[in-house]
């Protein structure tokens, strides 16, 4: 068993898992926005979006590579594999599916009109303001939280 190849095969699920949020993320806000859905407008899921493509936008300006490929890429080297070497079943089909050859203008600019559809999502559809009650299981929105006391408001003694 050659842990750097698992190691390199664990870090394509996930580099394939963040780009699967970003991209079924966008759909999931504009078909929730249509269908009224409230879960789409959770603040901190919009903000990891948006965080998200917003990351891979500067990277794309700013010509570095995602460190999540250098990662798989060290761990393959390590585990004596080439890098983006197509053995093993989940490497030969994430590969596949994550990986295109194209210039680099193609990608900074697919990424940046993505990530200003992201961006325009926020104002068009903006997510609901976090309520630290609410983060806590505390009253929810439009329910008071009672007086310390112990007392109701309005109630009389």
């Amino acid at each position: 068993m050659n842990l750097y190849r698992i190691g390199a095969d664990l870090v394509l699920i996930l580099h394939t898992g963040v780009i699967v949020f970003i991209a079924i993320g966008l759909l999931a806000i504009l078909l929730g926005v249509a269908l009224r859905w409230q879960w789409v407008r959770n603040f901190y899921f919009r903000a990891a979006h948006l965080l998200s493509i917003g990351y891979v936008v500067a990277q794309a300006f700013l010509g570095v590579a995602c460190p999540l490929t250098i990662l798989e890429n060290e761990l393959r080297v390590r585990a004596g594999q080439a890098a983006y070497a197509e053995a093993g079943f989940i490497q030969f089909w994430l590969h596949r599916f994550i990986f295109f050859d194209a210039e680099p203008w193609v990608f900074s600019l697919a990424y940046t009109l993505f990530g200003l559809a992201v961006a325009a999502t926020m104002w068009l559809a903006p997510p609901r303001k976090p309520s630290v009650f609410r983060l806590w299981g505390g009253p929810k929105p439009g329910h008071d939280a009672p007086p310390r006391d112990g007392l109701r408001s309005g109630q009389i003694t």
